[in-house]
């Protein structure tokens, strides 16, 4: 049975009607990812994905290859709707900001593991009761094709888990982003979330319908 939180055909408009909105459509967009992108260190950066986001990929790729039958765009919703998350979670996708042979060649085997190094630091660590840390997980089916023993992915596809009450405490915030590393020092501290992030993707977590 399919998610209610999953794209379904009737999401995706047909390619001349696409054309019709894509200018303000891709506006919006660009605006949500504003929001939903954090940079870690120097060369991580991690976008939070939606069914707005995903339905943006689903789009373009069917424009891109000029896609007309149900049958094609299905084949994309399979893919693009692994990323869309359920109430309680929160997905993904990491990109390694790697722009020349030399970075390529140093940090894709060093950073081997990496898509296990994505924390959450939810709360005041100084606060009674501490900060609550929640780990990613990689997508299963990405990681069976991204994952290798010396050597990473320039991109990987990951999802955090949080149980209400650490949800709850999202809201209030602080909440941090760190890649845990040992290769990558630059992430451990992590970065602090801007309110309108964490407005943003409480919006996912207490699932709450991407509108466009």
């Amino acid at each position: 049975m399919s998610s209610p939180y999953e794209l379904t055909l009737a999401d995706i408009a047909e390619l001349r009607a696409y054309e019709r909105e894509r200018d303000e459509f891709r506006r919006r967009v660009i605006a949500v990812k504003k929001l939903r992108r954090v940079a870690v260190g120097p060369i991580v950066s991690c976008t939070f994905e939606n069914r707005m986001t995903m339905r943006f990929q689903v789009q373009e790729m069917a424009r891109a290859e000029g896609m007309t039958t149900d049958e094609q765009v299905l084949h994309e919703l399979e893919v693009y709707n692994r990323l869309v998350p359920r109430p309680g979670e929160l997905s993904v996708t990491l990109f390694l900001e790697l722009t020349d042979e030399a970075s390529l060649r140093h940090w894709l085997p060093a950073l081997v593991g990496i898509e296990r190094s994505l924390v959450l630091r939810i709360g005041d660590p100084d606060a009674p009761g501490g900060a609550v840390e929640v780990v990613a997980s990689p997508d299963e089916e990405h990681e069976s094709q991204l994952t290798r023993e010396t050597v990473t992915a320039a991109v990987h596809y990951v999802r955090f888990r949080l149980d209400p009450e650490a949800v709850e405490r999202f809201a209030t915030g602080p909440v941090r982003l760190a890649v845990v590393h040992p290769a990558y020092p630059e992430g451990h501290e992590g970065t602090l979330l801007p309110a309108d992030t964490v407005t943003e993707l409480l919006a996912d977590l207490r699932g709450t319908p991407a509108t466009w």
